[in-house]
């Protein structure tokens, strides 16, 4: 989600995808970040370490971290998927903006009417019941209407690697914005030449091409199935989300499921026969046409 918003700040002009972030990070002048751009945070072949275990890092500043930990490859050298170039990111906005990320977030995604989407659901909100529990761990119970992750949790439920809470139609809404522009319709709060960029090839290795945050189909081992076109984009979540778009077929699949509470199982294969099984129902809809 953040992908979308950082891409809005492009879009608008407050941010460039390649130059330089050092003005808003002046910590990073004269290291080897001096040459992080926002493309390659988006493309994560910026160079950050994958993450951290978060038992390391219980008495540091997660943020500060993220900056200055040293980097395990030069900018545009090899994708690395990382954690903690999404929490620098998060710092970015905020520097930028000058205001919690929480707040640009719902700010920039407010003209898309997708009112679910969230870092912190309240307590009190009818639908917090409704919320499914990911796990129960020893460090903080039963977790549930609050972020999954450990360093998201240390940054109190607002980061930017971290997901957001919501329905899968506000989410199919977040990533119809990118089948809009191929459509040739307006994808404001981007436009549709960066929402196109968005989806295009930007780096790669063995298991999965990158666009600007998302991953794009690469083979049929993915999480898309076998049945998505090339084209097909989207994301998943380690707790079990997972989200794919078809720009041939005009199609988005959002699964919100779990694959966190009973063993952090790997969920791919379900994953997959949910997607190929929608593209079947398309497809049949079209020939009975």
């Amino acid at each position: 989600m953040i992908s979308t918003v950082a891409l809005a700040h492009v879009a608008s002009g407050a941010l460039a995808l390649d130059a330089p972030l050092t003005d808003l990070v002046p910590e990073w002048r004269g290291t080897a970040h001096e040459a992080i751009t926002l493309r390659r945070i988006l493309a994560h072949d910026a160079g950050f370490a994958s993450g951290a275990d978060y038992r390391s890092i219980l008495d540091e500043r997660v943020e500060e971290y993220a900056l200055a930990r040293p980097l395990v490859a030069a900018p545009g050298e090899r994708v690395v998927y990382s954690d903690l170039g999404f929490i620098a990111l998060g710092t970015i906005l905020e520097r930028l903006r000058a205001r919690s990320l929480a707040r640009i977030v719902a700010e920039t995604l407010a003209p898309l009417h997708v009112p679910t989407l969230a870092y912190l659901p309240p307590a009190a909100a009818e639908e917090f019941e409704t919320i499914p529990a990911t796990e129960r761990d020893d460090w903080r119970g039963l977790v549930q209407g609050t972020v999954h992750d450990e360093k998201a949790h240390l940054m109190g439920g607002v980061a930017g690697h971290a997901g957001l809470f919501g329905t899968a139609c506000d989410v199919a809404r977040i990533a119809d914005l990118y089948l809009r522009a191929r459509r040739g319709e307006d994808c404001v709060p981007l436009t549709p030449e960066l929402a196109r960029e968005a989806v295009r090839e930007q780096a790669s290795d063995p298991v999965a091409r990158r666009g600007l945050g998302w991953v794009l189909k690469t083979t049929d081992e993915n999480s898309s199935g076998v049945k998505m076109s090339r084209a097909s984009f989207g994301h998943t979540g380690f707790t079990g989300t997972c989200m794919w778009s078809d720009p041939d077929r005009d199609m988005t699949v959002v699964l919100l499921t779990n694959s966190v509470h009973f063993g952090r199982g790997d969920t791919r294969e379900l994953r997959a026969a949910v997607c190929d099984a929608a593209v079947d129902f398309v497809d049949g809809c079209a020939r009975s046409v």
